[in-house]
């Protein structure tokens, strides 16, 4: 097995919104911004933005994979970018005010739930394994286990007041 598929997801998050050049078998090489990289398989999701403003993608499999270099580090704006490739487009920007508001309704609705949940900042923290990114929806969380992010997701799916001002 390979020193790459030997490191811990958090040693791989090291590498998120970074640009890489990535060498994997037969010496083949692969540079661009990495978007995430697979718990399980290892396997990196790597971007490079054309000058047509669209995107490619590409993903090196993690058995595949030999050395990976960091060629830059990337910032809020590149975080922005990437995410951007992969999510639709917000229809509406929330004011902080909303943002907040929408904060306290999800906090609300998984403490009504009994899910423990904490404020780290802008996110929310659930049970310290999985997190919830403003604008608070179901496709803003994130987490390593599978498990516990498809039942929150669908929990917040079924929040009544998630679609409604209150």
């Amino acid at each position: 097995m390979n020193e790459w598929r030997q490191k811990k997801p958090l040693e791989w998050h090291k590498y998120v919104n970074k640009e890489v050049k990535v060498t994997a078998d037969e010496k083949q090489q692969y540079q661009g911004w990495v978007f995430t990289v697979d718990p399980v398989s290892a396997s990196i999701v790597l971007v490079n933005f054309m000058e047509t403003g669209k995107a490619s993608i590409t993903a090196v499999m993690g058995h595949a994979v030999e050395e990976v270099k960091i060629l830059r580090e990337g910032d809020d704006a590149m975080a922005g970018r990437l995410n951007s490739v992969f999510m639709p487009e917000r229809s509406k920007v929330l004011s902080k005010e909303e943002l907040q508001c929408k904060k306290e309704r999800v906090r609300a609705w998984l403490e009504k739930n009994r899910i423990p949940v904490t404020e780290e900042g802008e996110m929310l923290c659930v049970a310290g394994v999985l997190t919830v990114n403003p604008p608070y929806g179901p496709e803003d969380c994130s987490s390593s286990n599978e498990i516990i992010l498809s039942r929150v997701q669908s929990l917040l799916e079924s929040n009544p007041g998630s679609e409604h001002k209150q």
